[in-house]
C-alpha cells in the first residue's frame, strides 16, 4: 500500500508527493509531546489531532523521556499530528534537541500507511533501557529505571 497524505478533512487518496511539498506537515509523537505530557504545550493550538498510530522502530527508555530508533521489526506506539503551519518546526527541533533527527517515515493509523514525520534518536543507546511494547505511555515513566522515588 502507497503511503497517504494528509488533507484539512483527513486522509488523502492520492499519494503523497516523493519530496513531500504538496504534503501537510504530519508529525508522529511517541514521547513527551504527546497528549497530557511535558512538552505537549509546544503542539496545543498548533495541530490537530488526527488518530493513534504504530511506527516500524523500537522504544528506549532514556530516563525522563524515550528515544525512538528505527527497526523494521518492532512497533512504537503514539499520536499522528497536522501541524497548522511549517513554523511550528523550529520550536519542535530546538525542544527535542541535537540527539534527535526529524525524518520522514511511515506509520499506521488503523489499517492505513500514511507519511509523517518522527524525531529520531541518534544519541548513544548504553544507558537507554528497551521498552517492552513500544508504548511510552504504558511503560509509566515513574516505573523508569532511571527515575529515583524523588524525581
Amino acid at each position: 500500500m502507497t503511503p497517504r497524505r494528509l488533507t484539512p478533512r483527513g486522509i488523502a487518496s492520492h499519494p503523497a508527493a516523493a519530496d513531500g511539498r504538496d504534503a501537510a506537515p504530519a508529525l508522529f509523537t511517541y514521547g513527551t509531546l504527546m497528549r497530557g505530557l511535558p512538552l505537549h504545550g509546544l503542539l496545543a493550538g498548533r495541530a490537530r489531532f488526527v488518530g493513534e498510530a504504530f511506527a516500524p522502530a523500537r522504544l528506549v527508555d532514556l530516563g525522563r523521556y524515550p528515544g525512538a530508533v528505527p527497526d523494521p521489526a518492532g512497533r512504537v506506539r503514539g499520536e499522528v499530528w497536522e501541524l497548522d503551519s511549517p513554523e511550528v518546526w523550529p520550536a519542535l527541533d530546538s525542544a527535542e534537541g541535537p540527539q534527535y533527527h526529524r525524518s520522514r517515515t511511515t506509520v499506521v493509523i488503523g489499517t492505513r500507511p500514511l507519511e509523517a514525520f518522527i524525531y529520531w534518536y541518534r544519541g548513544p543507546l548504553d544507558r537507554g533501557v528497551p521498552i517492552p511494547g513500544g508504548d511510552w505511555r504504558a511503560h509509566a515513566p515513574a516505573r523508569s529505571i532511571h527515575r529515583s522515588p524523588r524525581d
